[in-house]
């Protein structure tokens, strides 16, 4: 840890318990709806001492590691602490002390790896194998590594009320969910990971609580903006200095004592904090920067309005703030184009279909600042070609837009699998940084359903609101019997039903499969990534895009990538290409190509040396 790291998180406004001696522990909370409060450690309680703004501390001696402590109310409720690095008993039991230097690391000399080299396959830790645990996932690394995947991106880990969930209502954000396993569970599986070769990254959740386990409002109210909503409540007010703190350290923990390679920051579109100079997001990349000077630390966001702003490249070509963007268009137009679906969001992509998805590729994003259809015809997103390539991570599934659905269907549910096929070619033989979703590489059939583990009144209001939120669909409009067939978020056998089916490895089909994208990860690895490094902006352009038919050249620094595909059902001219074809599916693609046509659910993709500096 640097010196200014270790001010910062040990400084005035440090959440969460501090080992500062051999055996002692400050705990501090900030409390302003408290005028008083008090420590119990173990089932003994001492009167904490009340600071500036709200902050109350205790420096406890004779502490061990395991010792459960919380914190008492006026009232005399018993909370726990909402920095807590392990919880007890759920998320109303205590909160435990854990020795952040108790894990030994193996790969201490890790270097990480460069943003270009990154194909991101992202996982559900409970849903990846059967056991659902930190520890079974690190036998399944040298799949991964084998594949050709270079960095893993877990879905959110804080933990959350209930056994099974997808991570998005975590309440405990320093917290390792504990059905995945203790803090030093996770250490082992990055342990572990890093010495596969493989980054790992961690989505976090800045922009809410989980509803259960959330006592923020009972002695601090001052956290939320009540008068101000988001879709989970309350607004968070982030201009508040011990607010900021919260989550500025928390961005901070993660990287340093899980050593982990970067984050992903989940919808950034509720994080509202126009009022503060810099904006919290702002602050929190520029805090990583430059307490990790040295590390290759790679940040992403979610953010469905298209921004750019913080993605911006300095003078050198490097991401100031955040490096990548993940990029919802490339889903979205090639979803219609693979399923001929239509309603909500992908509205966007009913018409000009084919100039969006070559827009995409070329440029970043479809919607530059067109009127959004699905937007209430309100203009979305900012111009998008000045940014080189790997500022957009692109898939074809991820844990959203398949769990979003219903009944959880994969993409090779609901499309042709030449199509699909085809748009893997184009997922993965693009300057853009591509993202797997778990089974993916196998065609994995099985659903990935959203599913939770409330109970009471939460479980029933989360059961009808999924109800409601598919009943104005054609599928269901009307339907009260197919509403119903819906797979209930809280029923146990809903999360059995989305767990990997690694069985498939072994069969024709999965097998098959997995010959077909190793194979192209192998060929982005070799031929692709070498043209990545310093890829400059506005490095694409469209040749064709029409009649199913996308044409494009990436001029890179180091070469020219070109990309010829015909995803319509008859075969179609397409405009030439220099230099050597890399991949051509289906067979002899390549040879109608150098006749000017291509055939149906064809892909080609071909570099030419170039003498751009």
């Amino acid at each position: 840890m640097t010196g200014s790291d270790a001010e910062f998180r040990h400084g005035a406004n440090s959440w969460g318990p501090e080992f500062v001696g051999e055996g002692d522990v400050r705990f501090r909370l900030w409390a302003p709806g408290q005028s008083e409060l008090a420590l119990r450690l173990d089932g003994v309680d001492a009167a904490m001492i009340r600071q500036e703004d709200g902050w109350f501390e205790l420096l406890a001696t004779g502490v061990s590691p395991g010792a459960r402590y919380g914190f008492v109310l006026a009232d005399g409720a018993v909370i726990p602490d909402p920095a807590s690095r392990a919880q007890a008993e759920g998320v109303h039991g205590p909160s435990v002390v854990v020795d952040p230097q108790g894990y030994k690391w193996v790969e201490d000399a890790w270097p990480g790896r460069p943003w270009e080299e990154a194909v991101i396959y992202e996982l559900h830790i409970g849903a990846f194998t059967p056991e659902g645990t930190f520890r079974a996932a690190i036998e399944r690394l040298a799949h991964l590594r084998d594949l050709g995947v270079t960095a893993i991106e877990i879905m959110p880990v804080a933990h959350f009320a209930g056994e099974r969930g997808w991570g998005y209502d975590g309440v405990f954000h320093y917290a390792p969910h504990p059905a995945y396993g203790a803090p030093d569970d996770m250490k082992a599986f990055v342990d572990a990971a890093h010495g596969h070769g493989l980054m790992v990254l961690l989505d976090v959740v800045y922009n809410h609580f989980g509803p259960e386990g959330n006592y923020l409002s009972l002695y601090a109210p001052q956290f939320f903006h009540p008068e101000r909503q988001t879709p989970w409540g309350a607004a968070i007010a982030y201009e508040k200095a011990p607010v900021r703190a919260f989550f500025v350290e928390n961005a901070l923990y993660w990287l340093d004592e899980f050593r982990l390679d970067g984050l992903r920051f989940d919808a950034i579109d509720h994080i509202h904090d126009e009022g503060s100079d810099p904006e919290i997001l702002v602050e929190i990349a520029q805090r990583i920067r430059r307490e990790f000077p040295d590390r290759k630390i790679h940040l992403t966001t979610e953010d469905n309005r298209n921004i750019t702003r913080l993605h911006e490249r300095d003078g050198q070509g490097r991401a100031a703030l955040y490096t990548a963007e993940w990029n919802d268009d490339l889903h979205n137009v090639a979803h219609v184009v693979a399923t001929g679906e239509t309603e909500g969001y992908y509205s966007d992509f009913a018409e000009d279909h084919w100039r969006k998805m070559a827009r995409t590729l070329a440029e970043g994003f479809a919607y530059q600042g067109e009127a959004s259809t699905y937007g209430g015809k309100k203009p979305r997103g900012r111009p998008s070609a000045h940014l080189p390539p790997t500022a957009f991570v692109d898939f074809l599934q991820n844990h959203d837009q398949v769990g979003n659905r219903a009944f959880g269907e994969r993409l090779i549910a609901l499309a042709d699998q030449q199509m699909v096929r085809g748009l893997m070619a184009v997922l993965l033989l693009s300057p853009h940084i591509p993202l797997l979703f778990m089974g993916e590489e196998t065609g994995e059939t099985r659903p990935f359903c959203f599913f939770t583990d409330f109970e009471g009144e939460l479980a029933d209001a989360v059961r009808n609101g999924r109800r409601r939120e598919f009943a104005h669909f054609a599928a269901f409009r009307g339907d009260e019997a197919e509403l119903v067939q819906i797979p209930d978020p809280n029923e146990a056998s809903t999360f059995d039903a989305c767990k990997l089916d690694w069985a498939r490895l072994a069969t024709d089909d999965g097998a098959d499969w997995l010959a077909f994208t190793r194979g192209l990860l192998d060929l982005r690895r070799e031929k692709i990534v070498p043209l990545l490094h310093d890829a400059p902006g506005h490095s694409g352009r469209v040749l064709a895009a029409d009649d199913g038919v996308i044409a494009i050249d990436w001029r890179l620094k180091k070469g020219l990538l070109q990309l010829r595909a015909n995803l319509g059902d008859a075969e179609h001219p397409v405009p030439s290409y220099e230099g050597t074809i890399i991949f051509a599916q289906p067979a002899g693609s390549d040879e109608r190509l150098s006749a000017g046509d291509l055939p149906a659910k064809s892909v080609v993709a071909a570099i030419a040396e170039t003498n751009t500096q």
